[in-house]
């Protein structure tokens, strides 16, 4: 288990769900502003930051190769990793096929699969959230193929520029690999996300539950005993959630400074 503690005046700040490169090279460039802006603010009292996942609409590491672009957004990192703010990426379902370019060139650690995290003796549980909980079938079953090593072994030996195209081609236009969800709250019955923090509480005893994945920005009080939030995205809301040392609250971007959620 990772233990942090956060220095006086510091903060804990997560984000997911960019999807940069989709729908087109102009919008996601006008987004991926926004989000470097971001970076720019909370870097002054960033203590951690924790990017939850899909960053990118796709990504995938060849040996020598990455997919071109995200230059801001890269450099940006390399920067905060640099100037010594810890970054940690847990990787989602758009972003599964990271080998070690994150870690070798912007010395940030990567997950593939949720963490426990005693923050100011606080215990989170953080993933991108993909694959958890009851449901969601068709896309465990996709997944089960997108981390399969012989079908990854066949996909790298496309030539980028096809295999690129091709996974943009579909990450865009398909629901099941996309993973886009309904906008609309469920309710906590039928939130998976939700079933599966209730199951884990009945094993331990966690303060809180952080993903993404679900594109909702989401505050959810789970009987008393934890709290349960979803980060939303950077496509339409510019969500993401901070932690102060003794409260895990909402925030909004969206208007280009920092403003509480909703």
């Amino acid at each position: 288990m990772n233990q942090i503690d956060i220095p006086k005046g510091r903060k804990i700040y997560f984000a997911s769900d960019n999807h940069l490169g989709a729908p087109n090279r102009a919008s996601s460039l006008e987004r991926e502003k926004k989000f470097v802006s971001w970076l720019d603010t909370v870097k002054k009292d960033a203590a951690v930051i924790f990017l939850l996942g899909d960053l990118f609409d796709f990504w995938f590491e060849y040996k020598t190769v990455v997919p071109k672009g995200f230059t801001r957004t890269l450099g940006k990192l390399a920067e905060l990793s640099d100037s010594g703010i810890k970054v940690y990426y847990f990787v989602g379902n758009h972003d599964l096929w990271m080998k070690g370019y994150f870690e070798e060139e912007l010395q940030i650690e990567v997950f593939h699969a949720p963490r426990e995290f005693l923050i100011q003796n606080k215990l989170f549980l953080i993933g991108h959230g993909d694959g958890l909980g009851p449901g969601d079938k068709g896309f465990k079953r996709m997944k089960k193929v997108f981390t399969n090593p012989v079908a990854q072994w066949f996909f790298k030996w496309l030539h980028p520029d096809w295999g690129v195209r091709v996974a943009q081609y579909f990450s865009v236009k398909n629901k099941l690999i996309s993973g886009k969800e309904d906008i609309k709250f469920l309710g906590e019955d039928k939130e998976w996300l939700v079933q599966y923090a209730k199951r884990k509480l009945e094993q331990k005893d966690y303060d809180y539950f952080v993903f993404g994945h679900r594109h909702l920005p989401l505050a959810i009080d789970l009987d008393g005993k934890a709290k349960y939030i979803n980060l939303g995205d950077w496509i339409s809301y510019y969500t993401f959630a901070v932690f102060n040392g003794e409260t895990l609250d909402l925030n909004s971007y969206k208007s280009g400074s920092i403003s509480e959620y909703p």
